[in-house]
């Protein structure tokens, strides 16, 4: 269902890709109609439901359990889902923004900040990963509209040539540190709610965060990691790059392009 909307061609302006290059992350109005949102968020829902083994009060969680329920790799477990996190038109658009030949899958994930979850930490995503360059790229894709008291993603324009807090996983340090970071470095801080149909990409070494969700509601992004069809695997530098690598790049090895059963092209 939705093919042909999933698959057209989103054109980017020379602005939007000047933009992204120099900031690191753009937000994008009516990439995504209502109904094709209100129909997948509706299946990834259901889905995030099924699948979570979440079964502590968030009261008792520490901040990175407060921040969201995190199920990822849903395009393996149901049929219409991937087609929706396979969609041809997002992958392009990663594409074009890196200027890059084409993408491959990195990984999906839902991130669904409950009613009255914490803030996300300050972090940069690639610390996290054993990817050998910085051409890796991040659609945020809100499945409603979400409001500054909902939780949006921040951003802190330009951070990726900040090497300071690169080190840091999501914790209440890496809010505390990164911030003082940033601060000094006098990054332009950009907070603003998603409309409908708005969708943002970041790249893997830009600083980000998330408010709390101070609503009633829960908070539904779902989310697609791509990399450089062309990403060669690095030796990993800490213990989640090596837990990443057992899990979302399976039997890759070091030096060599990531072409697992998990890391299919989506564009070329």
């Amino acid at each position: 269902m939705y093919q042909n909307i999933l698959t057209e061609d989103y054109p980017l302006t020379e602005a939007q890709i000047s933009f992204y290059k120099k900031n690191a992350f753009i937000k994008l109005k009516y990439v995504l109609p209502p109904e094709i949102l209100e129909y997948y968020g509706s299946l990834i829902s259901d889905k995030v439901k099924e699948l979570k083994r979440v079964n502590v009060a968030l009261e008792d969680r520490n901040t990175y359990g407060k921040a969201f329920l995190q199920l990822a790799n849903l395009w393996r477990v149901d049929e219409e889902i991937k087609q929706f996190v396979f969609s041809r038109k997002l992958a392009k658009i990663a594409s074009d923004l890196m200027e890059t030949a084409g993408v491959r899958m990195y990984h999906d994930q839902a991130l669904f900040k409950e009613a009255g979850g914490g803030i996300t930490p300050w972090h940069a995503d690639q610390y996290y990963w054993p990817l050998s360059t910085d051409k890796t790229i991040t659609a945020w894709i809100p499945l409603q509209a979400v409001p500054l008291n909902m939780g949006p993603l921040e951003f802190s324009a330009g951070s990726h040539k900040l090497i300071s807090g690169r080190e840091l996983s999501i914790s209440d340090e890496s809010e505390i540190r990164i911030k003082d970071k940033l601060r000094v470095n006098d990054f332009e801080y950009v907070v603003e709610p998603y409309d409908i149909g708005e969708i943002s990409f970041h790249s893997g070494w830009i600083f980000h965060r998330a408010g709390a969700n101070i609503t009633e509601t829960i908070r539904k992004v779902m989310t697609v990691i791509y990399m450089d069809k062309e990403m060669t695997l690095k030796e990993p530098e800490n213990k989640e790059q090596i837990l990443d690598l057992e899990t979302w790049c399976p039997g890759a090895k070091a030096g060599e392009i990531i072409d697992s059963p998990l890391n299919p092209v989506l564009f070329n």
